[in-house]
């Protein structure tokens, strides 16, 4: 039976959402991110969800978002970065066809973050110290998720988004 969903995973700045489109236009399916998604239920962005609601209000919205949107077929799903540390939410996604963990190297990841003018504005830090400490911490704690829900690892340094696309298709099998 073809693939009807595939998850891509891991830490912001990975390429999550940027792979999700070219991946859904090489397949002719549709892509979602998730983040956006969470933000358009609560009318604000994931900052404001934070620091209006606090952390644990915005992962409820947020497992239920996964759980609902891992639902739907021919979907190609950007999830945000500490989606999978809800036990629900890693429920959700393992009943996804396939999970792909992005992975970049720490200082891959700060260059990319400091380079998108939308990441202060929309997402908050998650630690005090923000920042590559954040980075390496969050990563630390991650790291071992990551590696557990998925089921097929593509690494984005020096890879163009297509690239990253192409890579996906040919490790999945049944697309």
């Amino acid at each position: 039976m073809p693939l009807q969903r595939i998850a891509l995973i891991g830490y912001r700045g990975t390429g999550k959402t940027t792979v999700a489109r070219q991946l859904a236009a090489l397949l002719g399916w549709d892509w979602v991110d998730a983040d956006v998604e969470v933000e358009l239920r609560a009318g604000k962005s994931i900052a404001a969800i934070f620091a209006d609601d606090g952390e644990a209000a915005f992962r409820d919205l947020e497992a239920a978002v996964v759980a609902e949107l891992c639902g739907r077929a021919r979907v190609v799903l950007a999830l945000g970065g500490g989606a999978v540390l809800r036990e629900e939410s890693r429920s959700a996604v393992a009943g996804c066809d396939a999970v792909v963990w992005l992975r970049a190297p720490v200082e891959e990841i700060e260059r990319r973050l400091g380079g998108d003018p939308t990441t202060a504005g929309r997402r908050p830090n998650l630690t005090n110290s923000g920042g590559r400490q954040e980075i390496e911490r969050l990563l630390a704690v991650r790291t071992p998720i990551y590696a557990a829900c998925a089921t097929v690892v593509v690494d984005t340094e020096g890879k163009s988004p297509a690239e990253v696309a192409a890579e996906i298709v040919a490790a999945v099998p049944d697309i």
